[in-house]
């Protein structure tokens, strides 16, 4: 597939996908049973910036995926070791998340099937259904990456561990304190919101938390690349959001900032305790942050 031809390809196939294919969230079966399909069920994504025109694929690392995909054929190993991140379509197929350039390079190769894994993401709908269920103006956001999620062999972590099969989908456990401090905020009126750079299934994020009796209002995944597409879909979401909600509490691993809609005041305040202190540091800053709230 020359470069003109793929590009056709990918325009074509989202103007046949376009006012048909939604996406749909996927069972857990079909989530842990599928991890293979054929390229042809995969769809480019009109809002990554490998779908745009005015952007468009690389093909420098489309060049470099093909070298490395021809090579392991070569040696008779499986051409891609690392699943492309995907969602469920409907009528049928799957939405590309993460993987263009791998997905193009496989069909440059002549790859029949490539790994995959399913994810659901949170729509303009789910949104939507959260905000008009939430009865709060103030919420908190907390990274799951950078300030919840620890490795097994963490010093300060709840003790709680998954039993199968979540232990298969799940190595992270959570820091020390965390259902502690998200107990606090939900008693204190916040609605909590966790972010992740990576792609994980919302599902997923839910069952983990309720393993720890942790009760979370939005879970948004995939961040990182929603920044970088800079689509219109996720600047919807991220409007609605932002109106829904008068205060703001950012939570980090050394700071709690407080801010309000969007006038730009803010407040920081420092966590600065050692990791053993951090919950009980981040619970008092919320418990501050309220009694002056109450003052006012």
């Amino acid at each position: 597939m020359a470069k003109s031809q793929l590009m056709e390809y990918v325009l074509k196939d989202i103007e046949q996908q376009k006012g048909v294919a939604i996406p749909v969230h996927a069972s857990l079966f079909e989530r842990i049973m599928v991890t293979k399909t054929a390229c042809k069920n995969l769809h480019p994504n009109s809002e990554d910036e490998f779908s745009m025109e005015s952007v468009g694929p690389s093909y420098r690392i489309i060049s470099e995926y093909e070298t490395k995909f021809r090579d392991a054929m070569r040696m008779d190993k499986s051409p891609v070791d690392e699943p492309l991140m995907v969602e469920k379509l409907y009528p049928h197929g799957y939405l590309l998340l993460n993987g263009h350039h791998r997905w193009a390079a496989a069909m440059r190769c002549n790859i029949k099937k490539v790994p995959i894994k399913i994810i659901n993401c949170a729509t303009e709908s789910d949104i939507k259904t959260i905000l008009e269920k939430s009865q709060h103006d103030k919420r908190a956001t907390i990274d799951l990456d950078e300030v919840i999620f620890r490795s097994p062999d963490y010093k300060y972590l709840e003790k709680k561990a998954f039993i199968f099969p979540m232990s298969m989908r799940f190595k992270q456990r959570i820091r020390l304190g965390i259902p502690a401090l998200f107990y606090k905020l939900s008693k204190s009126g916040y609605d909590i919101w966790v972010y992740a750079a990576d792609f994980y299934s919302i599902d997923d994020i839910q069952k983990f938390f309720k393993a720890y009796g942790v009760h979370v209002d939005g879970i948004l995944t995939g961040v990182a690349k929603q920044a970088q597409n800079k689509s219109a879909s996720t600047a919807r979401m991220n409007e609605l959001i932002n109106n829904k909600y008068q205060m703001t509490l950012h939570i980090d691993n050394n700071t709690i900032l407080e801010t309000h809609g969007k006038n730009g005041d803010f407040e920081e305040y420092e966590i600065n305790v050692p990791e053993e202190e951090w919950s009980r540091k981040a619970i008092a800053i919320v418990e501050e942050i309220e009694k002056r709230a109450g003052k006012k």
